[in-house]
C-alpha cells in the first residue's frame, strides 16, 4: 500500500493528522502505535522558558512538546532527540506541517550517548518512561513499552545527559509518578540540579495523587515552591485527551 499525502506531507498507511489546540497544531501520529497523552501537555503547559531559550526535549515521541512551546512561546529552537526512527520521522513532518522547520531539528540518538554538544540547552524537558524495566507487564508494541518502561533509558541517564548538555543556570522540567517523587528529588540533587517548581496533579478531589511536574535549576539555591495542584487534567479536563 503506498502512502498518502496530506498537503505534500506523506502519511504511512497506519498514521492519520489530528487537529489540536482548536486547529493551531496539526499532528501525524499511528492509529494504533505509539500516541502522545495529556501528560506532554502538561508539561508544555508547566515548563518556563524565556525568549530567546534553546530548548531540548529528550525523548521526543511525535514531537508534540517542542510543536507546542514554538507554538505558544517565544523560544529560539528546539531539538526533538528520538532513538526510533519511526517517531522521528513523524517529529520530523509535524516540525513541516507546522511550518517549524526552520526552528526545530530532529535528532536520531540515544539519551544514554545522544549526538548533542555540551553546554547547548537553556532548558531540558522530558516526559520519561514511569515504569522501571522489571515492573509490570511490558506492552507487546516495541514503541508503546519503549515509552512506558525503563528499557532504553533510566532515570540516571535522563540525568547524566542532562548534566552535560544544558548550560549554566539552565532548566530541566519533567513529569513522574508522584510515587516516585522521593527518588526523583533526591537524584536531582546528587546531580547538581536543584528542585525549584513543584506541582502535583491529581485524579479527582478525593484522589491520591497520580504524577508530579517538577522543574529543577543547575547549581540553584535551595527553595522549592509549590504551586496549587492541578486535579483531573486542568483545562484538558473535557475532551483533552488525545
Amino acid at each position: 500500500m503506498k502512502p498518502s499525502k496530506h498537503h505534500d506531507i506523506e502519511l504511512l498507511p497506519d498514521e492519520s493528522v489530528d487537529d489540536f489546540m482548536n486547529g493551531g497544531l496539526r499532528l501525524i501520529q499511528s492509529r494504533t502505535g505509539y500516541r502522545f497523552s495529556i501528560d506532554a501537555i502538561l508539561l508544555s503547559e508547566f515548563v518556563a522558558v524565556k525568549k530567546g531559550d534553546v530548548v531540548v526535549d529528550l525523548g521526543t515521541g511525535c514531537g508534540i512538546m517542542p510543536l507546542m512551546l514554538l507554538s505558544k512561546r517565544q523560544i529560539s529552537h528546539a531539538f526533538g532527540l528520538e532513538i526510533q526512527p519511526g517517531l522521528a520521522c513523524q517529529t520530523a513532518r509535524n516540525a513541516a506541517l507546522n511550518g517549524f522547520s526552520d526552528r526545530m531539528s530532529v535528532i536520531i540518538g540515544d539519551i544514554r550517548n545522544p549526538p548533542l554538544s555540551p553546554l547547548c540547552a537553556d532548558v531540558v524537558i522530558c516526559n520519561p518512561p514511569y515504569r522501571r524495566k522489571e515492573s509490570g507487564r511490558i506492552n507487546p508494541d516495541r514503541e508503546r513499552a519503549i515509552a512506558r518502561h525503563e528499557i532504553l533509558a533510566s532515570l540516571d541517564d535522563i540525568l547524566t545527559t542532562t548534566k552535560r548538555i544544558i548550560r549554566p543556570g539552565g532548566r530541566l522540567a519533567m513529569i513522574y509518578p508522584a510515587d516516585r517523587l522521593t527518588d526523583l528529588m533526591m537524584k536531582l540533587r546528587r546531580s547538581g540540579l536543584e528542585p525549584k517548581r513543584l506541582r502535583i496533579v491529581y485524579p479527582g478531589m478525593q484522589s491520591d495523587a497520580k504524577l508530579a511536574l517538577i522543574e529543577a535549576s543547575v547549581g540553584g539555591k535551595p527553595g522549592l515552591k509549590i504551586l496549587p495542584p492541578l486535579v483531573d487534567q486542568g483545562e484538558y479536563s473535557i475532551g483533552g485527551r488525545t
